[in-house]
């Protein structure tokens, strides 16, 4: 592992449960190729770690990303697996870029095609055609899908046959009857067409095998979160990759009628022993966690009290308490599901991970 200051809070990132996650992806969807979604700095996990991880594993066929930025700096970085712009390209200006470091692009609007059509490209591009099935936020409409995939096939600037995408909004509620639909008008209008086809997000692998196609395109469930509201990741047999660690740094004991923090918003109803974690908003544990949000203690889950601090947590030890300052604390991962700690919060996984500060360093392990 790599050596971390012991007075600081710090994420531990397994590689090996990102190669466990990803098997057990692939076993539930074994004809698929796997697109490897790792935007957002790999989902807050360190995106060219992951990559160089990936790349060595050779478990992923392609990575995903949102910006052109982050396929810059994997290209830089020496990776040379398929990269796919999942928002396709921003500025016209760009294509030249994509051409020269072999970006794959989607195309979803009617000013990117035109951009596309109009450039000055002499190297042709891999794109994705996306189909809007339902999420109405991206892609064309079915009335305009046939005639731009005609447009698309005509032209010399692209690398023929077109693949085509789309992207579900309901797949983690399996009992919403949006997702039938949408793979259906997925399938039909792109029935008999020579290109790859991506629909399955993590919910789409997990739940939808009917929409596993050519390519998969797993995130969340990669590292180890559950996408859904009502199965655990322990159920889908998934292992966390992120466990935010800290420490105690203070132990203190505490008198019935004694309030705690900032703004006095908790007040202790008998007496107890209060913890201090170095943990705080600085590190992206949000502002917003309630009294009650489970903290992980030497094994065991004590809430957190009082409000929380830039740089500090104060939680509730129990009476009986025997931790001790420098004793370890998980505040998610490995032993307490972000998911769980999400549900208190009142958000959910995706942003807990992604929203970790510059301030908390990323230590991998095998």
């Amino acid at each position: 592992m790599d050596i971390v200051q012991k007075d600081t809070t710090y994420a531990e990132i397994n590689l090996s449960a990102l190669q466990h996650n990803i098997k057990i992806l692939k076993q539930h969807a074994p004809q698929s190729k796997v697109v490897a979604i790792i935007k957002a700095n790999a989902y807050g996990h360190g995106m060219l770690k992951l990559a160089e991880q990936l790349q060595i594993s050779q478990q992923v066929h392609a990575l995903g990303v949102a910006r052109l930025g982050e396929a810059l700096q994997l290209r830089e970085a020496g990776i040379r697996l398929p990269i796919i712009l999942l928002e396709g390209f921003f500025n016209n200006s760009d294509l030249p870029l994509l051409a020269e470091h072999q970006l794959q692009t989607v195309i979803h609007s009617q000013d990117q095609l035109q951009g596309l059509l109009n450039s000055d490209l002499t190297e042709k591009l891999t794109i994705w055609l996306k189909l809007d099935t339902g999420m109405h936020r991206l892609g064309f409409h079915p009335s305009e899908f046939n005639r731009t995939l005609e447009i698309l096939k005509n032209t010399k600037k692209i690398q023929q046959p077109v693949n085509f995408i789309t992207h579900f909004n309901s797949a983690d509620e399996l009992d919403n009857p949006i997702t039938t639909p949408q793979i259906q008008l997925f399938k039909t209008q792109t029935a008999n067409q020579p290109g790859l086809c991506s629909l399955a997000n993590s919910a789409g692998v997990l739940a939808w095998p009917e929409a596993h196609a050519d390519m998969i395109r797993p995130g969340i469930a990669m590292y180890g979160v559950s996408p859904f509201p009502d199965k655990s990741s322990n159920e889908l047999q998934l292992k966390p990759v992120m466990t935010l660690k800290s420490h105690l740094i203070a132990v203190r004991q505490h008198s019935v009628g004694e309030s705690v923090g900032y703004g006095a918003s908790w007040t202790a109803q008998e007496n107890t022993i209060l913890g201090v974690i170095a943990v705080g908003y600085g590190d992206g544990y949000p502002r917003m966690a309630p009294a009650g949000t489970p903290i992980l203690v030497n094994g065991r889950i004590v809430p957190i009290v009082g409000r929380v601090s830039m740089d500090m947590i104060t939680v509730d030890l129990g009476i009986n308490s025997n931790d001790r300052v420098g004793d370890d604390v998980v505040l998610w991962g490995e032993g307490l599901p972000v998911e769980l700690v999400a549900k208190h919060i009142g958000t959910v996984a995706y942003e807990l991970v992604t929203k970790l500060t510059v301030r908390v360093p990323l230590s991998y392990c095998e």
